[in-house]
């Protein structure tokens, strides 16, 4: 049954509020600490320290957020998506060192892809609910907000992680 214009007006504005909430939720709002909240004058000398008890340095966290949401952005948009191994490609090697550089450029790849992803969101040539065709079921809208919620439990991590190293600042609460 074809739907009134009425009812095409409606469908149309609350597919703009989804397409806002995800990009809103995808940005760190709502509850959650953006990654340049977390990453916030953190100190290079510690880039590389093992978490206390842990296997992993900051910047290896990091890498595995932008590796894990590079996948999924390749995932929703590459029609000859190859699947990763888990864990090994979605983490850096245990032990790799980062410099200076490998931070920035970890950081700055994180965010031109988080934009690529609010792009997808905020599009409204994209089917947030169209199944993704080399998948198995999944949608576009799924995958939006499995990297919003990856990037929010691991960037809340990330900020536990400072307190515990010590290395927010004197002002941070």
């Amino acid at each position: 049954m074809p739907e009134t214009e009425q009812e095409q007006q409606q469908s149309g504005a609350n597919d703009q509020v989804v397409r806002e909430e995800v990009q809103f939720l995808l940005s760190g709002g709502n509850a959650h600490m953006s990654l340049e909240e977390a990453i916030d004058d953190f100190p290079m000398e510690q880039i590389n320290t093992l978490y206390p008890k842990g296997t992993y340095t900051p910047w290896h966290l990091l890498e595995h957020l932008r590796l894990t949401q590079w996948d999924i952005l390749d995932f929703i948009r590459n029609p000859n998506y190859q699947e990763r191994e888990w864990p090994r490609d979605y983490w850096p090697p245990e032990g790799q060192q980062a410099t200076a550089q490998d931070w920035q450029q970890t950081i700055a790849a994180f965010q031109a892809d988080l934009k690529e992803l609010q792009a997808l969101a905020t599009n409204p040539n994209t089917d947030l609910y169209a199944r993704i065709p080399h998948g198995s079921g999944q949608t576009v809208l799924r995958e939006l907000l499995v990297v919003a919620d990856h990037n929010a439990y691991h960037i809340g991590e990330f900020a536990i992680q400072r307190q515990v190293m010590g290395t927010w600042g004197k002002g941070h609460r």
